[in-house]
């Protein structure tokens, strides 16, 4: 099964009592088409862009992109013809994080 499209979505909630940044988020490839299919990052540390590296572990793990350690996923997505759309929505709460 070809991926056409990757979108990642993820929330991010600072913890301004420790100082560290969380997110949790959804990917989805093929985004509304017949073989669409969603998976989830669970509640984890970062900061930044950080969603997008752990999003290409994620599908990497499933199998659903090549793992070229060395390559981020804008690119692998830019050479590989595959659309990617990505979005962070900052300034959360801890329980919107929690899926």
């Amino acid at each position: 099964m070809e991926v056409k499209t990757i979108d990642v979505n993820a929330k991010e909630w600072f913890d301004k009592a420790n100082g560290n940044s969380y997110f949790s988020g959804t990917i989805t490839t093929n985004f509304g088409m017949d073989n669409a299919k969603e998976y989830i990052m669970s509640f984890q540390y970062g900061y930044g862009d950080h969603y997008i590296d752990m999003a290409k572990c994620q599908l990497t793990e499933h199998n659903r992109i090549s793992p070229d350690l060395m390559q981020g996923l804008p690119r692998y997505c830019r050479e590989n013809d595959i659309i990617l759309r990505n979005s962070i929505q900052r300034g959360c709460k801890k329980r919107d994080l929690k899926w």
